[in-house]
């Protein structure tokens, strides 16, 4: 608190921000539940639930099996009984062994018994390159995910997201997936305590700009936020748009931002092929075709799998100079 009795920002880490949500969410609803690989004793394999066991002890902070598609449904069959369980998904290249659970199963249950079976469900799984971790270990498939109907996709970038878009997951009705970029655990900053949270399904301009828009999500906004820096000293005034969720996407806000700038550049660290850029893009050329001076940029990660040599992954990566370039040739 300041003299006057009023909050103050607390410093604190987009991990520290995630475990107070779930700290939050499990103070406030003894249906909440934590559960997945390493969750308990360990504190979590990239440090979120560290100390939450010693607090809410093992019936609420689970240590599963290394079995994606047992735990998984296990969440599924705890949400359809009444709990509102986490589930904690090492990496998303791992989810795809539960991913006929989450697809056959937790998409589906609420349609195909005519609105009977809701599925309340969160699911997070860190997502992302850039940490050394090869192939295995590394990918950006949320975009696959952000393929199914019958779910929702987040992706915080933010240390705000990270502490509040927990709580509206868990009070929706329907299965949330929630992908957190590795390499924003250790991103440190400052905590608003009176910023009023954007809940999820809205995307959120993270910089004002004039000349081109920078649509992104995840690990690649600091990237873009860069970028903007740098062309600003060219005098390019960029908007920096953070899609905050995946599915559903927020046409509105991609919409009104191609009407202000008139250029697009869309980053993505998944593969271009078949990517969310590549929807992003579509949806703009759907509905906001007239709207453009220029083709829309994509910027993406090549398409082999993320190696594991530095100098290799950070070629195979969008960079803030491959932004940069992208925005040069829609404004040039």
């Amino acid at each position: 608190m300041d003299n006057d009795g009023q909050p103050v920002a607390a410093k604190t880490t987009y991990r520290e921000a995630m475990r107070e949500a779930l700290w939050e969410a499990l103070s406030a609803d003894d249906r909440v539940f934590l559960m997945g690989e390493d969750v308990g004793r360990y504190g979590g394999c990239f440090g979120v639930s560290l100390g939450l066991l010693e607090e809410f002890g093992p019936e609420r902070i689970r240590d599963t099996p290394l079995s994606e598609s047992a735990f998984v449904g296990a969440g599924i069959g705890a949400a359809l009984a009444g709990l509102r369980p986490i589930v904690e998904i090492m990496t998303v290249n791992f989810s795809l062994l539960a991913l006929d659970q989450i697809l056959n199963n937790a998409a589906t249950l609420l349609h195909m018994s005519n609105g009977q079976l809701p599925v309340p469900l969160v699911i997070r799984m860190t997502t992302g390159a850039g940490r050394q971790l090869a192939a295995q270990h590394s990918h950006s498939l949320e975009g696959w995910y952000a393929h199914i109907p019958g779910i929702r996709v987040l992706a915080p970038a933010t240390i705000e997201d990270a502490r509040h878009m927990l709580a509206p997951a868990l009070a929706d009705p329907d299965p949330v997936l929630i992908f957190e970029h590795g390499s924003l655990y250790n991103a440190a900053g400052e905590l608003d305590p009176s910023a009023t949270p954007l809940g999820i399904g809205h995307a959120a301009v993270r910089r004002p700009g004039t000349d081109v828009s920078l649509i992104t999500y995840g690990g690649s906004l600091a990237k873009a936020l860069t970028a903007a820096d740098d062309l600003s000293v060219e005098g390019i005034s960029a908007e920096v748009v953070d899609l905050r969720t995946l599915r559903p996407l927020d046409d509105e806000a991609i919409a009104a931002t191609v009407a202000r700038t008139h250029r697009a550049v869309v980053i993505d660290e998944a593969w271009r092929t078949g990517s969310l850029a590549a929807e992003v893009s579509a949806r703009i050329a759907e509905e906001s075709f007239y709207e453009l001076d220029a083709p829309v940029e994509r910027v993406c990660s090549a398409e082999v799998p993320i190696p594991y040599a530095r100098r290799l992954e950070e070629a195979a990566l969008p960079q803030t100079a491959d932004i940069v370039a992208a925005a040069h040739r829609a404004v040039d």
